[in-house]
């Protein structure tokens, strides 16, 4: 009897969220070693192989023996969605669970988060032929397609940035299959993650001291050699509009490359645009129900003790 109502109980789950630049790595990092974790990526361009300074990715030899998931698992060439991630995601997490492990999920995608989490309404499987002819259209002429979503199905629109082409092509593709606009769809019911019970954190540090971080990340990523590494990509035979370069600090080395932009110009562009990007971050999470607000930065000693102590008395609520 009590095999079977311990194998109904809930595992646990540990999020760790926030903007970039903002100590999610860190934290996630010392919650698994403090009680048996294995983190899982929750970041979208990390799922990439070779996109490794410009993401922050922490290198194999700084994880200190910590298991890490859904890393450099697609080829910089392939496009994913969130539902796929969503698939790979639970997948792992069941895996991680049945090894009595606790997983611990850690990232700033937010969409990626909330497809894991509270799953996705069903939608039209992706059509190749069409996606190829839209990445085309946009290819030639940049801002078509969210001119051409405005047109098919604006409250979508209004979401997805227009420099987002991968977003764009998907929203574009289910109102072209399911010939209603997407914003139907995404009202329909969804399947949310089942068998765990999630703690979820969002890392908020106070606005100064994020931009100063940001600066500071952004110029070591140049100096470390992002541009070297954009280099490497293309001689490798990425493609101009892989989803890679259409990304923060990839866009601005490939300017480089290009002859657009000097590098001091590409860490200027990229420090604003990070930033923009994580008040987007924090506006998406703000959406998270039962999140933790953490304020601070998740590699701050006391930080790390509080959100550690909290953890310890989840799981301990969880066993009673």
């Amino acid at each position: 009897m009590k095999i079977a109502l311990a194998a109904q109980l809930d595992s646990g789950l540990v999020v760790v969220a926030g903007p970039t630049a903002s100590g999610k790595s860190a934290l996630a990092l010392e919650l698994a070693r403090n009680f048996g974790g294995e983190i899982v990526n929750c970041d979208s361009l990390q799922l990439y192989r070779g996109l490794d300074i410009g993401t922050a990715k922490t290198p194999p030899a700084q994880r200190r023996g910590v298991p890490h998931h859904l890393f450099d698992i697609l080829d910089p060439r392939e496009l994913t969605t969130a539902g796929d991630y969503a698939l790979r995601a639970r997948r792992v997490l069941r895996e991680i669970a049945r090894r009595g492990a606790l997983p611990v999920v850690a990232g700033g995608t937010g969409f990626y988060l909330r497809a894991l989490l509270d799953g996705l309404a069903e939608g039209p499987q992706r059509d190749d032929t069409l996606r190829a002819r839209l990445s085309h259209i946009e290819l030639r002429r940049a801002g078509r397609l969210h001119r051409f979503l405005r047109r098919l199905d604006p409250p979508t629109a209004l979401r997805i940035h227009p420099n987002d082409t991968q977003k764009l092509i998907r929203a574009i593709e289910i109102c072209l299959l399911a010939r209603r606009p997407a914003a139907d769809l995404f009202r329909q019911p969804r399947r949310a993650l089942e068998g765990f019970r999630p703690l979820k954190f969002v890392l908020e540090p106070e606005r100064a001291k994020l931009h100063e971080r940001i600066a500071a990340r952004t110029r070591r990523m140049f100096a470390a050699g992002l541009v070297a590494e954009v280099r490497a990509l293309i001689t490798k035979g990425i493609p101009a509009e892989a989803r890679a370069f259409e990304s923060i600090g990839y866009h601005e080395a490939a300017e480089v490359l290009g002859g657009r932009m000097t590098e001091d110009q590409a860490i200027e562009a990229t420090i604003i645009a990070t930033r923009q990007y994580a008040k987007r971050q924090l506006t998406w999470f703000r959406r998270e129900a039962q999140a933790i607000w953490i304020h601070g930065c998740g590699d701050d000693p006391q930080i790390i003790e509080n959100v550690t102590e909290i953890t310890r008395q989840f799981r301990s609520n969880l066993q009673a």
